[in-house]
């Protein structure tokens, strides 16, 4: 199994920044890729940014330029500045994690998603 520690959502102001933090740990065999995912009210969950064990990145549209992630291998923790945070930037940001996990008897590709950390952008 595989446990994601996210930290850092909170209330901001309309131009200012945020950042979100994400730990993984447990029988991580690989890591492959981990990333932040974000649900607006009343809408469908959506990539916002993913970066891979070898350092690519991949955001969507509407927040290129604005947010820039991270990761430090060696603490499988991946970091989400934000910054110029607009109001429809306002969600549920989920962490995702996607690697190789030991179970007891297998090695498999496995898929995790954190529990969640609200943003809310004021106007």
């Amino acid at each position: 199994h595989v446990q994601l520690v996210e930290s850092g959502g909170g209330l901001v102001q309309a131009g200012g920044s945020l950042r979100l933090s994400c730990a993984a740990s447990g029988t991580i065999f690989r890591t492959n890729a981990m990333g932040w995912y974000r649900q607006p009210p009343g809408k469908q969950r959506e990539l916002v940014a993913t970066i891979t064990s070898d350092g690519s990145t991949n955001y969507t549209d509407s927040v290129k330029g604005r947010f820039t992630l991270s990761r430090d291998n060696a603490k499988n923790t991946v970091y989400l500045e934000m910054n110029s945070l607009k109001p429809e930037d306002t969600a549920v940001y989920y962490c995702n994690f996607r690697g190789v996990v030991m179970g007891k008897a297998t090695i498999r590709p496995e898929e995790y998603w954190g529990p969640g950390t609200q943003v809310t952008v004021s106007s």
